[in-house]
């Protein structure tokens, strides 16, 4: 068969052969086939209507609406459709090109995917790149790359290339490759870049990992924070965890409940940590609190700087230092400098206007009074 002028009825586990090559079968109307139904040819229609398996052996290219019903559509080629709805799953060989597609299983694309909306209940793959307003999936993603706006997934998700995005809410795990700018991140689990990362706002439950260099809006981690070159917020560092950054750290505010590993680490206001600080450049903010048992390696350079009970730090520039009890410190150069009981200072205290000690304060020398502190 070559034409077909008007709708096509094709019965249950039929075959039929197109003409000319590669063979093609031309249907200007509807084409109806049942389960098992097995097209040794590319197909083209008005719209199609499967129910059970089918499989298409060349290209499908309909100018309305795909509807398979309990069954699994399968196509060598590409597929192009107005709307696309299948119940069990999809597999296009080549690419795919629709408004809508609607999955109740799983969709497999080796080619690229290019869609207004796409909705999948179990699983979403293609290993082409991906062109599209919303992915909608409720288990796992994975695709090349490309570029989405919405991203909605229950499960897991993946882009092997460069991706361009507006939102990604993901339940569980999600892991980018390559250059990757979009807006907001908010995943249950883990999110993990291979690569570069511009976004907006990340909210992330677990861990957080980027191989390269991120900047954005503000993070929100529960867990552990990696990234391997800088990082730069115009807003907030919020972290339950640890925070490692291999080169520079700059934000608005940055609250880290654990420690804090950076070459140097900035913020227009405030630095809270409740571990450790570790830089080579030191830390430089408004205001830095250091909690009880905290721990800071390198300088600090702060308005205001208040070291917790029983906490250490090295050298500190302030207008404003408070020392609470048990906390050591080696060296202070302070405006007004406030030291709680059991205190021990190992290098030198200088103040331009006071000093204010209560009792068992140790100081390897004589605090002294300046006219102007070091810088």
């Amino acid at each position: 068969m070559s034409v077909v002028e008007g709708d096509l009825v094709v019965g249950r586990h039929v075959t039929i052969k197109g003409e000319g090559t590669p063979p093609r079968l031309a249907v200007s109307g509807v084409v109806e086939c049942g389960n098992g139904s097995v097209f040794q040819c590319s197909l083209s229609a008005e719209s199609f209507e499967g129910e059970g398996d089918i499989v298409i052996e060349g290209d499908l290219e309909v100018k309305d609406r795909i509807e398979a019903e309990d069954g699994h559509l399968i196509v060598a080629g590409g597929v192009k459709a107005k709307r696309i709805d299948v119940d069990r799953s999809l597999t296009v060989g080549k690419d795919l090109t629709t408004e809508q597609v609607d999955v109740g299983g799983s969709l497999a694309v080796k080619g690229e995917s290019r869609a207004q909306d796409i909705d999948v209940g179990g699983r979403f793959s293609t290993l082409g790149l991906v062109e599209a307003k919303t992915i909608d999936v409720g288990g796992a993603v994975t695709i090349k790359g490309g570029r989405v706006d919405k991203i909605d997934v229950g499960g897991s998700f993946e882009s092997l290339n460069s991706l361009e995005f507006r939102t990604i809410d993901v339940g569980g795990a999600v892991k980018l490759t390559g250059k990757n700018s979009g807006g907001d991140i908010d995943v249950g689990g883990s999110c993990r870049v291979d690569g570069d990362l511009t976004f907006g706002k990340i909210d992330v439950g677990g861990v957080v990992e980027i191989s390269g260099s991120a900047k954005g809006d503000s993070l929100d981690i529960g867990g552990t924070v990696h990234v391997g070159s800088s990082l730069q917020l115009s807003g907030k560092l919020d972290v339950g965890g640890r925070v490692e950054i291999g080169e520079n750290l700059t934000a608005q505010d940055i609250d880290v409940g654990g420690s804090l590993k950076a070459d140097s680490v900035s913020a227009s206001k405030s630095v809270e940590v409740g571990g450790s600080i570790t830089t080579t450049l030191g830390v430089s903010a408004d205001s830095v609190e250091i909690g009880k048992r905290g721990e800071v390696k390198g300088q600090i350079r702060a308005n205001q700087v208040i070291v917790g009970e029983r906490a250490r730090v090295e050298d500190v520039y302030a207008k404003s230092i408070t020392m609470e009890e048990k906390a050591q410190a080696r060296n202070l150069y302070g405006e007004r400098i406030n030291i709680e009981s059991d205190c021990h200072i190992s290098g030198e205290a200088q103040f331009t206007e006071s000093l204010r000690t209560e009792r068992n304060v140790f100081f390897a020398k004589t605090p002294v009074k300046v006219d102007k502190l070091p810088e």
